[in-house]
């Protein structure tokens, strides 16, 4: 049984991360990945250096130049700093980011919109289980490998879209996905339950938008991939196993 937790960038200062996620892992067992962001940090870093931020559908517009800022904010920073709260809690993690040994190819997703945006086609799933194996978490950051070779080396990959890839090449039993709120939410309450048709019909009519968005986006790519259990929760959701907004195939197979 694998579970993959993708972290986003808000709840990644949240003091109490570290020890809900050791709380989660067990060394024999070795069922745990952890994908993080760091949106808030990348946009921090590319406000200081003299660049703009700009998002399309909950996913960042990146140019050539910006390549560096990512993988200095999410490879560098957001990685080892969280890398080095888990091992402070006793785990043995260890960083990886999506170029390291190809971990994640990814296709360029719309040059002319994007720039050096992907989305994942490929997973070095052999990596992934040596770690595993060896007792290792994994804590990975979503920069990928551009597989197409036209644009570079790497490419900027949403860490929602990252995890939900990972998830199906594991073939993980869940994905749950932490956000700064407590699920999916409508007119203030969270939804319990999405089926696939509910969650793209949230995705046409705008209910669901901008971060909210990419993540229920990754969550029906997750779906459609054979995971069973997608969640999109808060932080307290790691320990709680019925906390947040579920979604599943369930009640729409014929």
């Amino acid at each position: 049984m694998i579970r993959i937790v993708k972290v986003g960038g808000r709840p990644q200062s949240d003091p109490k991360l570290a020890g809900l996620l050791a709380s989660q892992w067990d060394r024999e067992s070795a069922g745990l990945v952890v994908v993080h962001g760091g949106g808030d940090e990348v946009s921090a870093l590319q406000s200081v250096l003299g660049g703009s931020t700009t998002f399309v559908g909950g996913r960042r517009v990146t140019t050539e130049a910006d390549i560096g800022i990512v993988r200095m904010a999410l490879s560098g920073s957001a990685n080892k700093r969280l890398v080095s709260a888990l091992v402070d809690s006793g785990i043995d993690a260890v960083g990886v980011s999506g170029e390291d040994a190809g971990l994640i190819a990814a296709a360029p997703l719309d040059v002319h919109t994007m720039g050096f945006v992907g989305r994942p086609c490929r997973i070095n799933v052999a990596l992934l289980r040596h770690l595993l194996n060896g007792g290792y978490l994994p804590v990975i950051s979503p920069v990928s490998r551009d597989a197409s070779g036209s644009l570079g080396s790497a490419l900027n990959v949403n860490g929602d879209d990252a995890a939900a890839a990972i998830a199906v090449a594991l073939g993980a039993t869940e994905l749950l996905l932490v956000a700064d709120v407590a699920g999916v939410m409508l007119d203030g309450h969270v939804i319990d339950e999405l089926t696939p048709s509910g969650a793209q019909a949230m995705i046409a009519d705008g209910t669901a938008s901008a971060g909210m968005r990419a993540k229920i986006e990754a969550a029906l790519t997750a779906v459609a991939g054979g995971v069973a259990r997608v969640r999109i929760s808060d932080i307290n959701a790691i320990a709680d196993a019925d906390r947040g907004t579920f979604l599943s195939a369930i009640g729409e197979l014929s």
